[in-house]
């Protein structure tokens, strides 16, 4: 990679980092003639971004800068910073919640919120708050921004979360924590509502919202097996989360996170090929942005129409264990034991963009520190003992090494959210995982287009009236 591909690229990685905004379908205008501005032109639109004036500008030379609207990019230095300017790029949430706050829907409802801590989240938090809800926030000890969460309990918003807590101990917050007695939770993970089953306290729910796919499948499975006591609104099946929270939000995030921290060790993420273990939604997205990044891509699959549909969007098809010697392994699964022992040993890297407990077996006392080209350990990068570099420890590296999903896409996933929030308290479900109707994504995506000042057309009377009608136009007439 040339000396000026890998500047490109680490001016963008550095605009998303410091604003945690999302490079895919923003503007972008490029101020310069050398070679670095030459690479920036090519690298936006493969990362889906629009060349143009306005939005984002990199002026390119000596000392390079990055402008957000005219200005050198917004400080957030503090916590405070962070969630308040995660709070100026949501107005998708901020709409749908002052709905909710005018209408009265949610007054008084007491909610609960168990995700990952971090300035989205408790915009959300703040956002239900202050349309009328009683909130409280669960953090599991490694999802948990200490920082953020002093931020929130400041706010008024009273969070459980210990970062230094584990096993027993770790249940025992999370029980005291549904024991606080709620009318609905939302969860990532599917963790407290399953947990709530165990202790016999799921009835007291009127009902959840499951934020991920690796929480659905458990949830389906309760349900398929007649113990799953509550409604629970499958949030990650809206085409305005899972299209676009896990393609380009999960994507970006993850991808830039493996080449910063690659970066920080002193290995260009195009060191080696890449492996995407996984072509769902995340898989696709993560592949993405590493071939955008110049990175040669295979896939794994159990599934043989996702493999399919991995080759045919041009990336090598073949098994995990053939192909991934020498190569970085990035788990798209969220499923446990993705990675095996036998990966570990012969990969040159791994990182996990799924996010779910094991799903790399690794014994994390294997792991060493990896003396980078300056001889100094880098963050986030260990070996696991004579084999792989291990990023994040095998957490979500988007997560464990950066500021999870940019803000505007979970803008949209927390849109989504609040609906859900909106539906169960309307409507009379009985226990089991529900779609969202889908006036949910015709609403979140008209907001979503508003608040970018876009537009889009309407069908014509001729062809409303053609859909209305079923008879076959090759036979007009009456018949015979």
């Amino acid at each position: 990679m040339t000396d000026e591909t890998v500047t490109a690229q680490r001016l963008v990685r550095r605009f998303a980092r410091e604003t945690n905004l999302l490079v895919s379908g923003r503007d972008f205008s490029v101020v310069g003639s050398d070679a670095v501005a030459e690479a920036l032109r090519q690298l936006l639109p493969a990362l889906g971004a629009h060349l143009g004036d306005g939005g984002v500008t990199f002026v390119t030379g000596e000392a390079p800068e990055i402008l957000l609207d005219g200005h050198p990019l917004p400080a957030r230095k503090t916590a405070e910073d962070r969630v308040d300017a995660a709070g100026r790029h949501m107005p998708v949430s901020s709409d749908l919640a002052r709905r909710l706050g005018e209408k009265g829907t949610v007054r008084g409802v007491r909610i609960g919120i168990a995700m990952v801590l971090e300035p989205k989240t408790a915009q959300l938090a703040l956002l239900l708050r202050d349309a009328g809800a009683t909130v409280a926030v669960y953090a599991h000890p490694d999802e948990i921004d200490v920082e953020v969460a002093a931020v929130l309990r400041a706010r008024g918003v009273p969070v459980d979360g210990d970062p230094t807590l584990s096993g027993a101990a770790e249940r025992t917050a999370a029980v005291s924590f549904l024991r606080r007695g709620f009318d609905l939770l939302l969860d990532d993970g599917s963790h407290l509502i399953r947990l709530a089953h165990e202790e016999g306290i799921a009835t007291e729910l009127k009902g959840a919202a499951e934020e991920t796919t690796s929480g659905l499948t458990p949830l389906r499975l309760m349900q398929r097996e007649g113990v799953l006591q509550i409604p629970v609104i499958a949030v990650n099946d809206a085409l305005t989360k899972t299209s676009f929270d896990n393609r380009y939000g999960t994507g970006q995030s993850c991808v830039f996170a493996i080449a910063d921290a690659l970066d920080a060790a002193g290995i260009d993420i195009r060191d080696q090929p890449a492996v995407v273990v996984g072509y769902g939604p995340v898989g696709e997205g993560v592949a993405a942005h590493l071939r955008a990044l110049g990175v040669q891509v295979a896939v794994t699959e159990t599934d043989p129409v996702r493999a399919l549909r991995a080759a045919h969007d041009g990336h090598r098809i073949g098994r995990l264990h053939d192909l991934a010697p020498g190569a970085l392994v990035v788990s798209a699964t969220g499923a446990p034991h993705t990675v095996d022992a036998e990966v570990l040993r012969t990969a040159a890297v791994v990182a996990v963009a799924g996010g779910i407990p094991h799903e790399i077996d690794l014994d994390p006392s294997t792991l060493r520190p990896y003396a980078g080209e300056n001889g100094e350990a880098p963050p986030f990068v260990e070996r696991a003992g004579d084999g792989a570099l291990v990023i994040a420890r095998g957490g979500c590296v988007n997560l464990s090494a950066g500021e999870g999903n940019p803000i505007e896409i979970m803008d949209l996933s927390f849109a989504v959210q609040l609906f859900a929030v909106e539906y169960l308290l309307t409507h009379d479900l009985p226990a089991g995982v529900h779609p969202l109707p889908p006036e949910a994504d015709t609403t979140i995506g008209t907001a979503a287009l508003a608040a970018r000042g876009e537009h889009i057309d309407e069908r014509s009377p001729a062809q409303v009236d053609a859909l209305r009608e079923w008879r076959s136009p090759r036979f007009p007439g009456a018949s015979a």
